[in-house]
């Protein structure tokens, strides 16, 4: 389908000598983030040399500090964005609902952490995860920093655009989507993490960082196909920046850390191993997705890819309308998102249902709680029914429940003949 969306290397690189730290004026490519029902997601966006403490110390009122890129520049984009492969369309994408309203709701509101999805092999999981790539909403960001630095938000920013600001200087600031960077199971921790830019060792003298796909994510999406079959020590830094939202690099004596705050977007297939519970807690929410039984639906899918791969740019053409429809639809929940209300009673029947189901930690409460809102958004409204929360709960907690041997995660009934225990 897609290809490999925002894996390519980056020429970037973190000049480190001391006593001085500065960071090269290169910029990176901006990359298309797929449709969403909500949300983009923010993250930090420099390097913090030895920054382990002391990182909300930055509390600078920002104002006027960022210039907008020259429309030249935006064409220049957009051109870059029609050179992509094509995408196969979100809309065009028939039956899996639970799957895609999981998708969408991430994408309204980036902090209800990403979404697992688990599933029978060749029933769309990754073409649908790509898919979300035209849909993805627009977000400010200093134009040529690595890390996609928040131009208004001090808390989103890196070290060196914190400082340029604190200085008074003028940032050039664009627009672009909220980029998806796929992480490859064959990938390295030194391509993860970042590592030492040999070439310029080499030829210059200086030890100089070169950010890796964590720095690529930040502000954006980190999809990982089969996740279940991820090396250990690689799961292992996903963990540590998703619990942290940064990303620490210990390398041939420099020690740099860098925002790493991504939603997490996972797929693979539960036949082929089961993945880490550390890790599954990590996911907001989890989707169960089945192959599809109705032979009609099965020759309409079959028919719809043939189009798809006889043409693309014909077929994305007939779906241009309902894309720009979702596209509005999502940017409209994302704007609204923060006045939807859930009235108290309502939530304490969500942590009622938790605690008698014996969820670890407070993650299934506030997970549910923003899908719950996340949703009623979608839907154009700005109060939370309890129709809402049965329509997230049990994504929201079934990968949260503790294991029987004798029963599966991906059946959520529990969760379900709970909810309507509590709320009847």
């Amino acid at each position: 389908m897609a290809g490999l969306l925002g894996t390519s290397s980056s020429s970037t690189a973190i000049f480190v000598s001391r006593p001085l730290y500065s960071t090269s004026k290169s910029s990176i490519p901006s990359l298309s983030l797929p449709f969403g029902q909500s949300h983009g997601r923010k993250l930090y966006g420099g390097v913090g040399v030895q920054l382990k403490k002391g990182r909300s110390q930055f509390h600078a009122a920002v104002s006027n500090v960022a210039t907008e890129i020259n429309p030249a520049e935006k064409a220049q984009k957009l051109t870059s964005e029609e050179n992509q492969r094509p995408v196969y369309p979100f809309a065009a994408i028939v039956g899996q609902d639970e799957m895609k309203l999981c998708l969408l709701l991430n994408v309204i509101d980036p902090k209800i952490g990403g979404v697992m999805i688990m599933g029978d092999r060749g029933t769309g999981k990754s073409t649908t995860v790509r898919s979300v790539v035209d849909l993805l909403p627009e977000i400010r960001v200093v134009a040529g920093d690595p890390f996609n630095s928040d131009p208004e938000d001090p808390e989103s920013m890196g070290t060196e655009v914190r400082e340029s600001i604190l200085k008074g200087e003028q940032l050039p600031v664009l627009m672009t989507k909220i980029s998806m960077v796929d992480l490859p199971l064959g990938a390295t921790e030194d391509r993860v993490c970042g590592t030492i830019d040999i070439e310029k060792a080499l030829t210059e003298g200086v030890k100089a960082f070169e950010p890796g796909l964590l720095a690529k994510a930040n502000r954006g999406i980190l999809y990982v196909d089969e996740v279940n079959l991820l090396d250990d020590h690689l799961v292992d830094v996903l963990l540590d920046s998703a619990a942290s939202g940064w990303n620490t690099v210990e390398r041939e004596g420099i020690s740099i850390s860098h925002p790493a705050r991504f939603i997490l977007i996972g797929s693979g297939n539960p036949e082929e191993g089961e993945l880490r519970p550390q890790l599954l807690d990590r996911f907001g929410m989890h989707a169960q997705v089945g192959t599809v039984r109705d032979a009609e639906l099965r020759v309409k899918i079959v028919e719809e890819r043939a189009r798809f791969d006889k043409n693309p740019k014909e077929f994305r053409d007939s779906y241009k309308t309902e894309q720009e429809k979702l596209q509005e639809q999502i940017s409209s929940a994302r704007s609204n998102l923060s006045a939807v209300q859930i009235d108290h009673e309502l939530r304490v029947k969500i942590s009622k249902v938790c605690a008698e189901l014996n969820v670890d930690g407070l993650r299934g409460d506030i997970v549910t709680n923003r899908a719950a809102k996340a949703l009623a958004a979608l839907k154009g409204r700005d109060t939370v029914t309890a129709e809402d929360i049965a329509t997230v709960i049990p994504n929201c907690l079934r990968h949260r429940l503790r294991k029987d041997p004798l029963e599966s995660i991906d059946s959520g009934l529990l969760v379900i003949e709970k909810f309507y225990e509590v709320f009847s």
